[in-house]
């Protein structure tokens, strides 16, 4: 598995990217750090990134019932990392649909 799981396409984070545009956010390995996350992504994108920072997620609880009674889970935890790039450069996650 590689150390950038997904690019994070919300309404949050576009607001983020739309305010400061040089600001992406992607879902990564628990077990990377910053340096092995800024390496992916300059590889990955073709960019120069200044900073990334990182927040890990602990899984959120669940409900659900259901006929044969209530059903208890949780969502798995993950890691989170805002990667600030030099101006000028941008990422473009829609240019291969």
């Amino acid at each position: 598995m590689g150390i950038i799981i997904k690019p994070i396409i919300s309404e949050k984070m576009t607001a983020v990217t739309e305010k400061m545009s040089e600001r992406y956010g992607f879902r990564v390995s628990p077990n990377a750090n910053k340096i092995e996350i800024k390496k992916a992504i300059e590889a990955m994108y073709n960019v120069k990134v200044e900073d990334v920072n990182t927040m890990r997620y602990d899984g959120k609880r669940k409900n659900r019932y259901t006929k044969s009674g209530l059903i208890r889970g949780k969502e798995a935890s993950f890691k989170k990392a805002i990667v600030t790039l030099k101006k000028g450069d941008t990422i473009d996650f829609f240019s291969n649909i």
